[in-house]
């Protein structure tokens, strides 16, 4: 069975692909909370251009959405931070992802496994985006400043205005 999620942005669709074969936990709470509505009105709060587009986590005016517990990091799992990859955010406990992801812009191969200690744990790639690059792309683009203790926070708010989920065999 193949399970998509549909981002319908402020900026255009972006379709996701999750892989619970190789990131089961992963693609599992990404898709229990697009299921459940979770993303639905956040915004895309973290942009760097040459590298990523992070959400899933902030409303407008960066306010953070309270999110559920921590999942295990599984980026030994053999997918690749590679343009259009899905990964979770962290903080540096590399066990804390909830619901933050980053979209990469390019190859980021830094941030793959290495090793099973704080240096190498590297951020856990749960799924691709198969139709929406063009919109990442055009949202690297936009003026970003700092609001709230972030930095490269977009000047206008990216919402995510709906989230669907298809799953097809």
């Amino acid at each position: 069975m193949t399970t998509q999620i549909i981002f319908e942005t402020s900026m255009g669709d972006i379709t996701i692909e999750v892989d619970p074969e190789k990131a089961p936990i992963g693609a599992e709470n990404f898709v229990h909370y697009a299921m459940e509505g979770y993303y639905n009105g956040t915004i895309f709060h973290r942009i760097i251009p040459g590298f990523m587009v992070q959400g899933g986590g902030m409303l407008p005016g960066m306010e953070e959405k309270p999110a559920g517990d921590p999942i295990e990091n599984e980026a030994d799992n053999g997918l690749k931070n590679v343009r259009g990859s899905l990964s979770y955010a962290r903080t540096m406990d590399p066990h804390s992802a909830t619901t933050q992801f980053f979209m990469n812009l390019v190859d980021n191969d830094f941030l793959d496994h290495r090793s099973k200690d704080m240096n190498g744990w590297g951020y856990a790639v749960f799924g691709q985006i198969v139709k929406g690059l063009d919109v990442i792309d055009e949202m690297a683009k936009v003026k970003t400043t700092s609001r709230r203790g972030h930095q490269d926070v977009p000047v206008e708010d990216i919402i995510i205005e709906k989230t669907r989920v298809i799953e097809s065999d």
